[in-house]
């Protein structure tokens, strides 16, 4: 059954900063965009590499393996070698706790 899941206090994770999170089996990339926060899965769908050393710019993150490129919000694909989006979960603020819902 999915729920919400604290997964850290609000001010941890400053504007412009990520942070990786293992919950249930998942790990996920936890993204502070502008005060807006993103969790996607931390897996590119071409190959399987880790996002989490990506560059980030914008809303949007390169694989640092070939250059695919993801949309945070959404888990979108925006570019090749990747044609399949990725996994994205809701992330919410609630008593300055940050919560993804799995």
């Amino acid at each position: 059954m999915a729920n919400w899941i604290d997964v850290l206090p609000l001010d941890e994770l400053k504007p412009g900063m990520h942070t990786l999170l293992e919950l249930q089996k998942l790990e996920l990339l936890l993204v502070n965009i502008a005060g807006g926060f993103y969790a996607i899965e931390n897996r590119c769908s071409h190959d399987g590499g880790e996002l989490s050393d990506g560059e980030i710019c914008g809303t949007e993150i390169t694989c640092p393996r070939h250059g695919a490129r993801f949309d945070l919000k959404t888990g979108a694909v925006l570019s090749a070698p990747a044609f399949a989006d990725i996994a994205s979960y809701p992330v919410r603020v609630v008593a300055n706790k940050v919560q993804v819902f799995i």
